[in-house]
């Protein structure tokens, strides 16, 4: 008969000095915060969004720091930002987070059902928005998805008249709807080499009406004094893509979304500064056959909001 006490041992070439140190397990709501650190890039707008106290923040993030034994932000009194580190902690904690809603679903026996009706932005076409969609449509196979790809404005006031439950789009500055995923600057874009005319009009690529970008570019473009004309508008990116790539004129964009073969105007052009435009979600009224489904695909694009931004398909 087999020996019953070296069974119930170590395997063989169990090496005790190598065993998983229980400090260094990853805490799923610390792994949470830092997410939403590092999408905001703000210990106060994670705070926020979180709901938890600005301390509280601090103190995961310290603690997930001990637990990796890596410094995962450099801050400062002015700026946060993720170290290599950081970067590389974005994709585990994505990763653990999965696996422990999936134990958490499988294990509750709760599924999600229903017809979800959501908006996105024409700007999430380059991202990796359908990787995020497909994930959620594995976890919850029972959810009927309704996707509507628009202009942000058209969205939002889509999603105002109760014909969509969750929206990702773009906002203004000052509009306070819908929850931060993450906030970036608009820069001008067009094609290598463009050379624009100082005497003349700048040639201007465009959504139609009411898009933000659009609205964005002509205000800036206004308060400089500077002379303007619509070379072409398209309610499809992919148009205004092709047209800038053709050389048509110039685009009001995402930096963090530029697309392949375009290039930032550069400053000598002399166009005018465009500020910072947010990327947000934003519930429509809860009809409740949708508020659970509304509540988990919002959760998953919150946690992989960087993928939206950093990443490209």
């Amino acid at each position: 008969m087999p020996d019953a006490s070296r069974a119930s041992g170590p395997p063989r070439g169990f090496d005790p000095s190598r065993a998983l140190d229980p400090s260094r397990v990853f805490d799923p709501s610390q792994l949470r915060t830092f997410l939403a650190v590092a999408q905001t890039l703000s210990f106060t707008q994670a705070a926020r969004r979180l709901g938890l106290r600005q301390s509280t923040v601090s103190q995961h993030v310290r603690r997930l720091e001990a637990a990796s034994g890596r410094t995962l932000f450099s801050r400062d009194t002015h700026s946060v930002e993720l170290t290599e580190d950081g970067e590389a902690m974005l994709g585990f904690a994505r990763r653990i987070l999965d696996a422990h809603e999936q134990a958490a679903a499988f294990f509750t026996g709760t599924r999600l059902r229903g017809r979800l009706r959501f908006g996105a932005s024409e700007d999430f076409v380059l991202t990796r928005l359908p990787e995020i969609l497909e994930a959620f449509r594995h976890d919850h196979p029972e959810v009927d998805l309704e996707l509507t790809v628009e202009l942000s404005g058209v969205l939002h006031e889509r999603l105002a008249a109760g014909e969509l439950d969750l929206v990702l789009a773009k906002r203004r500055p000052e509009d306070p709807r819908g929850e931060l995923v993450w906030r970036d600057r608009l820069v001008w874009i067009g094609r290598e080499h463009l050379r624009l005319d100082p005497e003349r009009p700048v040639p201007l690529i465009a959504y139609p009406p009411p898009g933000i970008t659009r609205a964005l570019a002509v205000e800036a473009l206004e308060c400089q004094g500077r002379s303007w004309r619509v070379a072409c508008t398209s309610g499809s990116l992919n148009g205004l893509v092709a047209a800038a790539r053709a050389g048509l004129g110039v685009m009001a964009h995402s930096r963090g979304l530029i697309p392949p073969d375009l290039v930032r105007v550069p400053e000598r052009a002399g166009l005018p500064e465009l500020g910072e435009v947010g990327f947000v979600l934003v519930h429509g009224r809860r009809r409740p056959s949708a508020r659970g489904a509304a509540d988990a695909l919002a959760a998953a694009i919150l946690a992989g909001g960087d993928r939206l931004h950093r990443g490209r398909p």
